[in-house]
Parts: structure tokens; C-alpha cells; sequence
């Protein structure tokens, strides 16, 4: 019978490990340390940052953005699993020179630059048109749906959401009744008492979030040939109730144009909207901009770049908009 070298998938062992050859050449990991520490600008964070004279020292903005993009390269957009890989993994670990930023600083670093991060797409998509990545003859556009962080139980119509308080301040008032009701019975129970008072402390809590919105939220119309009221949303009045093939949703559709010759994305934006007919017009015109932005082409829908999209962004008035701009749909 044959023998084999015994292993065990198991065991640790204390290696001496150079984190430089940890990141090969050819691989994405090694273009986004080389990208980050030799060709892109980060001083468009310093602003972010006041503590020159005293204060504890800040994560680098360099090692933050090496660990999230990799991440996203490999699916993962949780910052507790983000700050799990740093500490066993070693690729972040070479990205991240064995730091390990804590999940609440990765979170509140993507949510905190929504202006630094889209310069520095900028700055990335210029490196791509120098290095001649873009063939600026055929831009695809597409989207998808994507549930946001929102409940969808918390969306209505302004009547529908003064119903929903009334209704809940109704059962407000049915509780405390019954709470009275309760404490005035010689045999205490104290556990119902309990539940009681915690159920009248939630929808206190339910109905001065409605009361709150209400006093301040204006109606949200929609955009189509009748203009009419849309759901708006207490949580997130930004994004919309849509339908999809895996149900009904709340949150917004992502959209995102490439550039045929090396897929290289030229603009991503997310639309609190179901319907993707009303998007087509400001991703055209944000590509456009862009590119003049960059001075990559000044004119580039009348230098004949095709644009291509599927028929959910066909209607009337877009037919009529790329026909008045010259351009080729």
C-alpha cells in the first residue's frame, strides 16, 4: 500500500512572512497597492481629517481603500468581515501592512466620502484612458434592482401614513386602558403588566417616528404620463418600492455604464425609481460631463459613440432626447 507525507489542514505554525512578496505582480491586488501608492491623489481626504496637533493617529486613507476595494473584488462588502480578513488573511494583511482598522472605521470611512470616493473613480477612470483602456465607441448601459437598508412595511402615501398613526395612536390608547384596567385588579400580574407597558413603549416609538415625518415630508410624486403620488418611506425617503422577480422591494436601481472594449464601468449611479426609462437622460448627461471633466472628449456622443440599452429605458420622451442631442441609441 502506498505511503503519503501526512498533513493536517489543522495545525498553525509561526512563518516568517514578507508581506511585498505576498503581492505578485498580474494580480488585482498588486494593481490596486500600485495604483494607490504611485498614481492616484489622496490628498482629497486630508479635509476629512483634524488631528494635526493632538488626538489619536487616523488609519491611513491609502490602507483603507487597498482593503475596501479588494474586498469588493471579492464580494464581500460587510466591514466586520472586512476587519475579520485583516486579521487572517493574508493578502489584507500585506494590503493593510498587518493593521487591522476596526468595522466601524471602515463604515464610517465609505459612508463618510461620497465626494472623495467619486473623485477618485474619476482619477482611476483617467488612468484607464491613459493607459488606453477605453475604446470610446460603444457605451453599454444596464441596471439592476437593489434592496436598501429601508423597511418596506414603513412605506405609504402621505393618507396612507396618517392612517398608519392613527391607527397605531389607537392601539396606544387601547393599551394604556388596559393597563389601568390591570393595576386596579387586586391580584397583580405582573408579567402581563410587563409586556404591556413594553408594547406601549414600541408603538409610542412607531408613532412618533410617523408624527415626526409627517410634520415635515412633502408628497412624493411620481414621474410618469399621469403624474400621481408615489410611497414615500420613513426610514428612506430616497428610495422607492419596486416590484422584481424576486418580489417586492424597497430600495433604489443601480445603474451602470460600460465601456465596450475592456468593460472598464465609465459611470454607476443608484436611482430611488422602479422604472428605468427616467434614468437614462441623467447617466448620459453625468458620462458627458465626465468626460469633458477629464478632457477626455469634449463632444463624445457627437463623435459617434453608440449607446446601447435594453427597452425598459425606452419611451417617448428619450427617443425624442437622443435624437435632439445627435445621439446614436
Amino acid at each position: 500500500m502506498p505511503r503519503f507525507i501526512p498533513y493536517d489542514p489543522t495545525q498553525s505554525k509561526l512563518v516568517a512572512i514578507s508581506y511585498a512578496d505576498q503581492l505578485q505582480p498580474g494580480t488585482f491586488e498588486f494593481a490596486i497597492n500600485h495604483l494607490i501608492d504611485h498614481k492616484l491623489d489622496l490628498s482629497i481626504f486630508q479635509a476629512r481629517y483634524d488631528n494635526d496637533d493632538g488626538g489619536r493617529p487616523a488609519y491611513d486613507p491609502a490602507i483603507l481603500l487597498k482593503i475596501i476595494l479588494f474586498a469588493y473584488s471579492k464580494g464581500i462588502t460587510s466591514s466586520r468581515e472586512i476587519q475579520w480578513c485583516c486579521e487572517n488573511n493574508i493578502i489584507f494583511k500585506a494590503l493593510s501592512c498587518d493593521t487591522v482598522p476596526h468595522f466601524t472605521s471602515i463604515a464610517g470611512f465609505v459612508s463618510g466620502c461620497p465626494q472623495e470616493i467619486e473623485d477618485l473613480f474619476e482619477q482611476v477612470l483617467l488612468v484607464c484612458h491613459r493607459q488606453g483602456l477605453l475604446g470610446n465607441e460603444l457605451l453599454a448601459i444596464d441596471g439592476c434592482k437593489m434592496p436598501s437598508d429601508a423597511a418596506k412595511e414603513w412605506s405609504g402615501t402621505l393618507k396612507e401614513l396618517d392612517e398608519k398613526r392613527a391607527k397605531i395612536k389607537r392601539q396606544i390608547q387601547h393599551r394604556l386602558s388596559e393597563h389601568a384596567r390591570l393595576d386596579q385588579q387586586t391580584s397583580r400580574e405582573d408579567e402581563r403588566l410587563q409586556r404591556i407597558k413594553q408594547t406601549i413603549e414600541t408603538l409610542d416609538q412607531a408613532h412618533e417616528r410617523i408624527d415626526t415625518f409627517l410634520k415635515t415630508a412633502s408628497p412624493r410624486m411620481g414621474r410618469g404620463k399621469q403624474i400621481k403620488e408615489v410611497k414615500s418611506n420613513i426610514t428612506d425617503n430616497e428610495s422607492a418600492k419596486m416590484t422584481t422577480s424576486k418580489g417586492t422591494i424597497q430600495g433604489y436601481t443601480g445603474v451602470a455604464a460600460v465601456d465596450k472594449k475592456h468593460q472598464v464601468i465609465v459611470d454607476a449611479q443608484a436611482f430611488g425609481e422602479g422604472q428605468e426609462h427616467h434614468v437614462l437622460q441623467p447617466v448620459l448627461n453625468a458620462i458627458q460631463a465626465r468626460y469633458q471633466r477629464l478632457g477626455i472628449r469634449e463632444h463624445l456622443y457627437r463623435d459617434g459613440v453608440i449607446v446601447t440599452a435594453d427597452t425598459g429605458y425606452a419611451n417617448e420622451a428619450n427617443m425624442q432626447y437622443l435624437q435632439d442631442n445627435g445621439i446614436n441609441g
